[in-house]
């Protein structure tokens, strides 16, 4: 399938900065909207905010200096039953103005706009007077600086004529499904002929769209069963559960499991047990009890004379992690040991030593485990929290550490992926359809919801003195201050303010700040301070987000915020309510907000069900930023919204089995679609 097409190399190297380097690349980059230039309109019957072909004369050109160093270029335009229309341009060469005095007689297309008593139009195209109109609707593509318009138009419609598409859909498929061929749905996409319905095309739910998300979801699914399929190559250890330490770390911590902790222990260890590497996603709501359960796996795999490493993406929570570890583990003999960037050189040779030799059955820490001075004995389970912060990359060396059997076969470890951010069904069946998914779906007993309040800014002093209330009262409170994403010093120095504001309101009070740029000894002091009840107000940026266990912290106060993601709230407001205490999140929002953000305030506000949150954030978001696709390295939807699409992906899970029946089309439609890395077959 070859297109040959004389280019330049600087126009080349502008087209492959848009990810357009192959013929399919070109007939993929589907339109986002089309413009009708297939027949002309009189001035006396333009409507103001749509676009017009009008053919008229030129009467009269002016430039205006409206400042220093900005011009205005004004046309003065008569169609040919003598109504007037003004054309405007702002930003213009010299060229183009000789186009216009040479050219009397020009077709112009843009939008109508009203300026005073008259009809204007900015920046409008412009074409030879009479040549032939368009025969199809005109299709505008997402480009960037430097790639015009007109110019990527004629690029990529060259394509769709040259290119002949070989369909990877048999007769059974198309017929049973009722379904366009490929070369069709294409081709109808980027030229809609003239009179075609715009309604189906706008929302993309006609013939054509649906024949191009079927094929998006098939290579998907293609890919991530390719990716489970490849990971039955390798081979793991088989882990025996005997349940006694299991048992003796539940005895010394005096807790009762809830009925479905017991079921995903059952299912995970059940998975262990497998010769094959595991692959699977621990989920449940922020408190639900995720990493008790991983301790016990843990438990499993150290009866099994094997090592363990527990590694999440930020250093205080790898820390909250080590610390449990470590209280559960060593009244049991069992050391654990820590690993991260901040070690001293010392310390951090004395544990390598141990890992390499299985001296050392557990480390705890953040990516520094995966770096490539650190060696495994026999390292047979990858436990990680909020996975899809890290790389494929990232993730794919630690399971390279895995070690070597007897006669010499590398074996990989198992995998668990622990997340406090619930899936939707749409998105587990096509992201993580590859994983096994367990799902803790039931609070631990006597937690209390936490109530929710909104409120405005301007009752920031009104909510202060309710602050002090609750510290009187006895209850400890994290203040979390607003997310700058510009910039991490205007965030500090926000966070600065607050601090220091609230010194000033609340003497008597004790107050902490913490932030991303203290040293970790500093922000390991802090949280213990807090967590001992020596620190009454923690004034903090979202380094606490994911993972903080305060049990006495009841309150959680949330500056702008209208500037955070749904998940994000979330995961802050799990920081409190992990106690017997009734607790709150107040959600502090400040003027203007947008439509999505009155919606994440609004799904905040009527519901705690981390499920329900979910479902509303990937309406919201999407699901590359939900999840981190990107950093996962998963084959990436560009045409489907799993929201309003979701009747589509069972029918691409049947087509994909169907397809694997025709192993050569379906390496081509894969091929097709998924450009990606190999890497992922194996992470």
């Amino acid at each position: 399938m070859v297109a040959s097409k004389k280019t330049s190399s600087g126009w080349a190297s502008k087209l492959a900065s848009m990810g357009l380097n192959r013929p399919i690349d070109f007939l993929l980059h589907l339109p986002f909207r089309y413009e009708d230039h297939t027949h002309l309109t009189p001035i006396a019957q333009v409507k103001v905010g749509q676009l017009a072909v009008i053919d008229g004369t030129i009467s009269d050109i002016q430039i205006h200096q409206i400042r220093p160093g900005q011009k205005r270029l004004q046309a003065y335009f008569t169609d040919d039953a003598g109504d007037r229309l003004i054309l405007t341009w702002f930003h213009f060469y010299p060229n183009q103005v000789k186009f216009l005095e040479a050219q009397t007689r020009i077709r112009v297309i843009g939008e109508v706009r009203e300026n005073g008593w008259n009809l204007q139009m900015l920046h409008p195209t412009i074409k030879k007077y009479g040549e032939p109109l368009s025969k199809t609707l005109t299709p505008i593509y997402s480009t960037i600086k430097g790639v015009p318009q007109e110019k990527l138009r004629e690029t990529i419609l060259s394509y769709v004529d040259q290119v002949t598409l070989k369909e990877t859909f048999p007769q059974e498929i198309l017929k049973r499904w009722n379904l366009m061929g490929i070369q069709e749905a294409i081709r109808s996409i980027h030229l809609p002929t003239q009179g075609t319905d715009l309604q189906g095309f706008m929302p993309r739910v006609n013939q054509p769209w649906k024949r191009v998300k079927i094929d998006e979801l098939v290579a998907q699914q293609l890919a991530l069963d390719q990716a489970r399929q490849s990971r039955l190559q390798f081979q793991s250890y088989q882990i025996k559960n005997t349940g006694v330490l299991a048992q003796k770390l539940l005895n010394t911590i005096g807790f009762k499991l809830t009925n479905a902790q017991e079921r995903v222990l059952a299912e995970i260890s059940q998975d262990m047990q497998s010769p094959y590497p595991m692959h699977r996603l621990l989920q449940g709501d922020v408190g639900a009890g995720k990493t008790i359960v991983a301790a016990l796996l843990a438990c499993q795999v150290i009866e099994n004379q094997y090592q363990v490493a527990i590694m999440a993406p930020t250093e205080i929570l790898a820390n909250q992690h080590y610390d449990k570890f470590k209280a559960w583990f060593e009244p049991l003999g069992i050391p654990v040991v820590w690993l991260s960037g901040s070690q001293k050189a010392s310390e951090k040779k004395q544990i390598l030593t141990g890992l390499k030799d299985g001296v050392f059955q557990i480390v705890v820490g953040t990516q520094a485990i995966i770096q490539d001075q650190v060696m495994f004995k026999n390292l047979a389970l990858v436990i990680s929290d909020e996975q899809h912060r890290f790389g494929v990359g990232q993730r794919l060396t630690l399971l390279e550490k895995g070690g070597q059997d007897r006669q010499g076969v590398q074996l990989y470890p198992h995998q668990l992926s622990m997340s406090a951010t619930p899936i939707p069904r749409s998105l587990a069946m096509t992201y993580l359809s590859d994983m096994t998914i367990s799902v803790i779906d039931e609070l631990p007993p006597g937690r209390t919801p936490v109530k929710t309040k909104l409120v405005s800014d301007q009752k920031r002093m009104e909510l202060i003195q309710n602050i002090e209330y609750e510290v009187q009262k006895g209850s400890q409170i994290y203040w979390v201050c607003p997310l700058v994403e510009e910039s991490e010093k205007l965030q500090l120095q926000a966070a600065q303010e607050t601090y220091e504001q609230l010194q000033h309101s609340l003497p008597n009070v004790r107050i902490a700040l913490i932030h991303g740029r203290l040293k970790a000894d500093e922000k390991k002091e802090i949280m213990r301070a807090f967590s001992q009840q020596e620190v009454d107000i923690l004034v903090a940026t979202t380094v606490i987000e994911v993972g903080i266990d305060v049990p006495n912290a009841s309150v959680m106060v949330i500056e702008h915020a209208e500037r955070f993601g749904l998940a994000q709230l979330h995961q802050l407001r799990g920081r409190v309510g992990r106690g017997s205490k009734e607790s709150l999140c107040v959600l502090m929002f400040g003027h203007k907000l947008s439509d999505e953000a009155k919606e994440r305030l609004k799904a905040m506000y009527e519901t705690n069900d981390g499920f329900e949150i979910a479902r509303r954030d990937l309406e919201i978001r999407g699901p590359g930023e939900m999840l981190g696709i990107r950093q996962s390295g998963a084959p990436e939807l560009r045409f489907v919204n799993l929201s309003l699409d979701a009747d589509l992906i069972e029918v691409a899970k049947e087509i994909a089995m169907t397809l694997q029946r025709y192993p050569d089309l379906a390496k081509e439609h894969m091929d097709r679609w998924v450009a990606q890395s190999s890497q992922y077959l194996r992470s």
